[in-house]
């Protein structure tokens, strides 16, 4: 049933007025559901946000009554297909994501199916708890999406999978009545089959399959080794016969079959898991590099004869991806030389010494076995970062270049452990006979290595090599009698698999449950049993061809604006919430809104760019409202594993659909604020008056549309290219020169901070700098934001053209504003005309933010303590959202900690919401203040009357004196006070 059905759009408009919560079947949310993390695409019918299990119950009615489907979703766990479908997609990841019980005593928490993995792990840390399956995307994976797949993850070799926790699930069943599924006693189990209900009706029903011990025979024989942990292919019948009322002596429990059933037959609303007592504090890392596959899967069987927590794989083809990460490359210290493949192995201890004593064990054991050739020990302060590359594999794989990518398909199997290393060779083999040099990473041992062949699925051919791959993988899973499904799930991919991985009558079997429990296949059909075929309903159509559109902005290096687009794969490292630190992605964290997420945006960004208008491709509403809360902030150029650079694309998008609709008057006034500052600086008093005062100011704001609330930036009464003018000789260098530096005067530092640019001419010169200021233009920065690229264009060539003449590696060029100068390092190259790209391209690597000068000068041993006060203070710093993306915060970390009693706290926040004129615009200032509140306003709240707040950015000063009512110095402004 699809969305072009015409009957169905009163049908869908009556239930949108039933619902407490929100159904949506526009164009623009239908293309962001259409695509999980998968190579799958189909057009929903519409999007639900239930509010409440009411909701969902109707939901159930309309679908039974209208024969369409409901396709479950959280976040974080779907590879496979399984969020895909052309019925109603019920995202419960805004509004079910309560905590509702936990039971400290027991050990148990009752949660919601939208609360997030490691959400639940902050709240239960001070109780000494956590959940203990830990997949790679825990920062954004959500419990239900877990229980739906049965997620393993890292730690599974320790702490078991999913399955294992599951104590109870709430359930909607296929005719809308609630039930509740937890452990049941034998004579309990014979009572609920005197129901005259769907549930006494599942219950008889498993009995009459079940009991037969040919039907058990059947189950031991055909399903994988009982050794292997990570198993999820099909339903989980063979779980069900350890309970006492087949085999076992263990209480009955639906909620091993219902765990890993994809949401295909029932609707889960609440989770009861077990937890486990948090693992010791003390955590190590042994990394060890090898010359071959092989021998890192027989260091795998090696390490799990001892004490380890997570043995854990990359490769090198994983490795090379993370040199190209601005974020993952910083990761890498730990790499000796050029590993084929790399094991991590954790260790933990009560303390570091006994850490360390373990992984000195293992590596004496690999050394007596002739395995690897170098053995780095990282220590409890690093592992974090260290762990952070190893998460970071399925994002990384999509900066392998062109339109061959790694394909999920093969990436889930498991075998026993014993079995790896010739499992490995052999599927190696099989591989190289389609000319493919297979991915290898993840959970080795665990016996599950994600492979994944490099495939184009824009080609027919290729598209034949994903099932042909397929097959030939699932034929020998089962000859070593593993596990084709190990974490991922069946989906759409594996699913057609099931028949010859656990044979004809288990297969039926799996189709007597599903129609049993769900008689109208109203639940996520087409998923476990009943499946399309697994190279149909692709993402992309074979022989199709990737529209090129011309662009201002160079995207030729990754192949083209769309392309970049196309680097998302669906990963959804973008979803993570402000817990989990970093930037990325301000406006999702504050709405929750799937639209809201660089993925979101990539998304739409291909679905319509594909569809080419010849006139202008990117004349599309949706795109334009899907990147109307685009920050800006650059935090997925860098904490994108795929480094989908979603600021350049909006400034690209904005440039072409202006030329259809022209610029408005609020972005051509930002655009042009230089200007307007230049007009205004001619008699600035009147200016400011005319800025502050409540008429006027009312008025110009809202003739541009600015917030009433928002203070607009005073004008200087002296820019500071004036003031250097007459003040040049009055700041003498007041010791022999160490360096000279041209100090780029931006057009903020110009005209709004100027007090700021005056203290940086001063400190530099005291420290024995040499500061000269030229001629120059403006960095270009606010057209670049409002996609004024042209203008942008003609400020960043005259710039190229002045400094590349000037700069080199003796004379660096200095900028204070990060947004500004790193303009230069960033958008330059891909900015100024083709004759200027080598001269922008050398410029870059001798362009510094001031804090990275003074924090390099500060390690050269230039600048000492010495020259500053020894008084204490305390300073929390926060930072800019580009500097974060192309620099680094330690710089200003650096500069603030030279004064000997100088304490820095770094504030764990991302974007501040300011985002240049973002915060300022009317329908924005809510959301602009709402990021603010996330962490950064109450950790400025919260600091003492004698701490400093330490801000590089002028937008991050504007917007915590608007939301917290105190002023923030930039840093520059912190070390000259420290001076003696």
């Amino acid at each position: 049933m699809t969305a072009d059905k015409p009957n169905l759009l009163p049908l869908l408009e009556k239930l949108a007025t039933q619902l407490e919560g929100e159904l949506k079947f526009d164009n623009l949310t239908k293309t962001l559901y259409a695509t999980d993390a998968s190579v799958y695409r189909e057009i929903p019918l519409a999007v639900a946000f239930p509010k409440t299990e009411g909701d969902i119950q109707k939901l159930i009615q309309f679908a039974r009554q209208n024969q369409t489907s409901l396709i479950p979703r959280t976040a974080g766990t779907s590879l496979a297909g399984q969020c895909v479908g052309n019925g109603i997609v019920v995202d419960v990841s805004r509004h079910f994501t309560k905590i509702l019980e936990f039971n400290k005593e027991e050990k148990w928490v009752k949660v919601q199916p939208g609360v997030v993995r490691d959400e639940l792990n902050n709240y239960l840390r001070p109780h000494g708890l956590f959940f203990s399956p830990i997949t790679s995307t825990a920062n954004r994976a959500m419990i239900g999406g877990m229980v739906g797949n049965n997620s393993s993850g890292t730690t599974s070799i320790v702490y078991g999978v999913t399955r294992d926790k599951v104590m109870e699930l709430r359930v909607l069943m296929s005719d809308g009545n609630p039930v509740v599924f937890g452990p049941v006693t034998k004579a309990d189990f014979e009572s609920k089959q005197q129901l005259q209900t769907l549930e006494g009706e599942i219950y008889r029903q498993v009995w009459q399959e079940l009991n037969p011990e040919a039907a058990r025979k059947e189950i031991h024989e055909q399903f994988p080794k009982k050794s292997i942990h990570r198993r999820n292919t099909g339903y989980a019948v063979d779980e069900l016969l350890k309970s006492e009322v087949f085999e076992g002596d263990e209480p009955f429990n639906f909620c091993k079959l219902l765990t890993g059933s994809e949401g295909t037959l029932a609707f889960t609303t609440e989770i009861k898991i077990s937890l486990d007592p948090l693992p010791d504090p003390v955590e190590i890392v042994v990394a060890a590099h090898f010359e071959s596959i092989n021998q890192s899967m027989r260091a795998a069987q090696v390490a799990m004869k001892h004490p380890a927590t997570a043995v854990e794989l990359m490769d090198k083809i994983i490795l090379d991806c993370t040199k190209e990460s601005i974020e993952y490359s910083k990761n890498r210290y730990f790499v000796e030389g050029d590993p084929k493949a790399l094991l991590m192995i954790e260790f933990t201890g009560k303390t570091e010494e006994e850490a360390r004593a373990k992984g000195v064990k293992l590596i004496e054991d690999l050394k007596a076995n002739g395995l690897g050739y170098a053995y780095p020990v990282i220590g409890p302060d690093k592992t974090k970062s260290a762990w952070a590359l190893r998460s970071a594999g399925l994002g990384l794989l999509a900066n392998i270049p062109g339109d061959p990518k790694a394909v999920a398909c093969i990436e889930d199997t498991a075998v026993d452990i014993e079995d790896l290393a010739d499992y490995i060779d052999e599927l190696d083999e099989i591989l190289k006979g389609f000319n493919q040099e297979p991915v290898h990473y993840a959970h080795a041992g665990a016996g599950e290595i994600h492979m994944r062949p490099i495939l184009d699925l824009k080609k027919a051919e290729d598209v034949e090599e994903f099932f042909k791959i397929s097959e030939a993988s699932a034929k020998l899973v089962k000859k070593y009698k593993g596990s084709l499904s190990g974490e991922h799930g069946d989906g759409r991919v594996r699913a057609p698999f099931i028949p010859l991985m656990v044979g004809e009558k288990n297969y039926q079997l799996f189709r007597r449950i599903k129609y049993t429990w769900d008689p109208d296949n109203i639940f996520n059909p087409g998923k476990i049993v009943d499946t399309a075929p697994m190279n149909s309903s692709l993402r992309y159509e074979p022989g199709m061809k990737t529209p090129e559109p011309d662009t201002v902005l160079d995207f030729s290096g990754v192949g083209g604006i769309l392309r970049l687009a196309e680097k998302c794969n669906g990963s959804g490292d973008c979803r993570k919430l402000p817990i989990s630190g970093g930037t990325m992605c301000p406006s999702y964290q504050a709405t929750r809104n799937e639209k809201d997420t660089t993925r979101g945006r990539a998304n739409t960004l291909r679905e319509f760019l594909t569809k080419d208008k010849p006139s202008n491709p990117f004349d599309h509403p949706e795109i334009k409202e899907a990147l109307d809360l685009c920050l800006s902030c650059k935090g997925c150029t860098a904490e994108c594993p795929s480094n989908v650079d979603m600021a350049s694309m909006k400034a690209e998008f904005l440039y072409q659909y202006q030329k259809t609709h022209g610029v408005p008057l609020r972005s051509k006034a930002f655009a042009h604020i230089n200007d307007l500052n230049k007009l205004g600086a001619i008699v600035p008093g009147l200016a400011n008056f005319s800025l502050s005062n409540g008429i006027s100011g009312s008025i110009l704001k809202k003739v541009l549309g600015v917030a009433p609330k928002r203070n607009l930036p005073a004008i200087s009464r002296e820019s500071l290219r004036q003031w250097f003018r007459k003040n040049e000789a009055n700041y003498p260098v007041s010791r022999p020169i160490i360096k000279t530096v041209y100090l780029f005067v931006d057009e903020f530092i110009n005209h709004n901070d100027t007090e700021i640019g005056i203290t940086t001419v001063k400190l530099l010169r005291k420290l024995g700098y040499e500061v000269i200021v030229v001629d120059h233009e403006e960095s270009g920065r606010s057209a670049l934001s409002k996609g004024l690229l042209e203008k942008a264009k003609g400020h960043a060539n005259a710039n190229v053209k002045i400094f590349k003449e000037l700069v080199n590696g003796d004379k660096l060029l200095v900028g204070i504003e990060p947004s500004a100068i790193l303009s230069f390092r960033d958008e330059y190259p891909r900015l100024v005309d083709k004759e200027l790209i080598e001269g922008a391209k050398k410029l870059k690597f001798h362009t510094l933010l001031i804090d990275e000068f003074i924090g390099r000068e500060i390690a050269a041993g230039n600048i000492t303590p010495e020259s500053f006060t020894k008084d204490p203070k305390r300073i929390k710093l926060h930072g800019h959202c580009h500097q974060k993306a192309l620099s680094s915060l330690s710089w200003t970390q650096k500069l603030l900690s030279l004064p000997l009693n100088y304490e820095v706290e770094v504030i764990p926040s991302g974007c501040c919401g300011m985002a240049g004129s973002f915060g300022y615009e009317a329908e924005h200032y809510e959301l602009s203040m709402k990021i603010g509140e996330m962490v950064l306003f109450p950790a400025v709240r919260e600091a003492s009357e004698n701490t400093l707040i330490a801000a590089p950015g002028t937008s991050c000063r504007h917007q915590i004196a608007d939301g917290t009512g105190k002023k923030a110095l930039h840093p520059v402004e912190i070390l000259y006070q420290a001076l003696k």
